[in-house]
């Protein structure tokens, strides 16, 4: 994740404290003990970072001490940043206008101040968070016996990050979902962080989830274990490890395929398509496999892991009435209605109709997250019930 982006990191430690010694030490004539202090904490990110540089995994094996790494970062970091760019604005507007005092300076304090609390907050409090939110479909083409029928959404748990204890945020989540008595639940993907090995010690919990129906699920991008660099053989075994915990756990794990729920006379299909998201190659996805054999007229509930498969698929090559996805965690950071991750999707969070084609999609915010850290963004677990039009 860092090595990735190990300029971005890199300019982030270091150009907030260049501007904060060139203007706040230097000029001041602080003693020198105190200037080679405020440089230890800058060396010490700047060495992290390079020591992962040629680390080709996305995270390192040791995720609490990146978790670690994180919180520090947007402490002591990103805070320092943000002062730095109000007050360097400040700055260059006094310039400007021939003002004596940077105003900046001050915004930039409180500025740095906010960013603190938003870290601290997401980190504990935000991540505990969870919401069960209720949404009515409504569908002229619902069968009859299945008008009411409730299915419990819920997406991108993240296993690995409800190790040890944040396993208890886990488990009352998972008691939430069963005190639903919902008729069927639906998995979107996203299991793990990046190995099956993380799953081992919530088998029990992920085991005990319960539906008259039973529990769908689809494999997301982090359950096909693309982020870890190891050889063709062992990723094949990393794979093949995620579905058959899937499966012991006595979900259905649908791998370009559906299963038909009945209801007297009557039915409705739930089908999942594979991951593929927005390669546009199309290697594992396969609508025409997901559906072969499903009749036009059916009412097909769609589990798709990335809603970019929605519009780029799903409505111009399928009649799936309804399509459950997640992907996007809602950004886990909203700030005033607002998410970063809206300006990278048309549908992120929430329910969206097109009413084009008259068929809806529902965007999970998942309940953790790679990253154990929500501000504004609380997960969820998602209560959909089914009406007759």
């Amino acid at each position: 994740m860092i090595a990735r982006n190990i300029l971005m990191f890199v300019l982030l430690v270091v150009l907030p404290d260049l501007y904060i010694y060139r203007h706040y030490f230097k000029r001041r004539k602080v003693a020198w003990w105190k200037r080679v202090l405020w440089w230890i904490p800058c060396l010490f990110f700047l060495g992290y970072i390079i020591s992962l540089y040629d680390d080709k995994n996305f995270t390192p094996s040791d995720a609490s001490f990146l978790y670690l790494f994180l919180f520090l970062f947007g402490v002591l970091v990103v805070s320092k940043a943000a002062f730095a760019l109000c007050s360097g604005i400040g700055l260059l507007w006094c310039r400007w206008r021939h003002k004596r005092r940077n105003w900046g300076s001050l915004m930039g304090f409180l500025f740095a101040l906010f960013v603190i609390y938003v870290v601290i907050y997401g980190s504990t409090i935000g991540f505990r968070q969870f919401e069960v939110k209720r949404v009515d479909f409504y569908s002229e083409e619902l069968p009859d016996s299945f008008d009411g029928y409730r299915i419990v959404l819920f997406s991108d748990v993240h296993v690995g990050s409800y190790s040890g204890g944040n396993q208890k945020i886990l488990a009352r989540a998972i008691d939430s979902i069963n005190a639903q008595h919902a008729d069927a639940i639906c998995f979107a993907g996203d299991l793990q962080n990046v190995a099956p090995q993380e799953i081992y010690e919530h088998r029990q919990l992920l085991s005990s989830l319960r539906a008259k129906d039973g529990v769908f699920s689809v494999m997301g991008n982090h359950d096909y274990a693309d982020y870890i660099k190891v050889e063709p053989a062992e990723e094949v075994a990393n794979v093949q490890e995620t579905m058959r915990l899937q499966r012991q756990f006595g979900w259905n794990l649908l791998l370009n395929e559906h299963c038909a729920v009945h209801r007297g006379g009557d039915s409705i299909v739930f089908a999942g398509i594979e991951n593929d998201g927005r390669d546009l190659d199309g290697k594992r996805s396969s609508l025409e496999k997901t559906l072969k054999g499903v009749n036009d007229s059916a009412f097909v509930v769609m589990l798709a892991h990335d809603p970019a498969e929605w519009r780029r698929k799903i409505l111009p090559k399928s009649r799936a009435q309804l399509t459950l996805s997640g992907h996007t965690h809602g950004g886990q950071v909203s700030l005033f209605g607002f998410s970063p991750v809206s300006l990278a999707y048309s549908e992120f969070e929430g329910e969206y109709e097109d009413e084009g084609y008259a068929r809806s999609i529902y965007v999970s915010k998942g309940l953790g997250g790679l990253i154990p850290f929500r501000f504004g963004c609380p997960g969820e677990i998602v209560v959909i019930t089914l009406h007759k039009q």
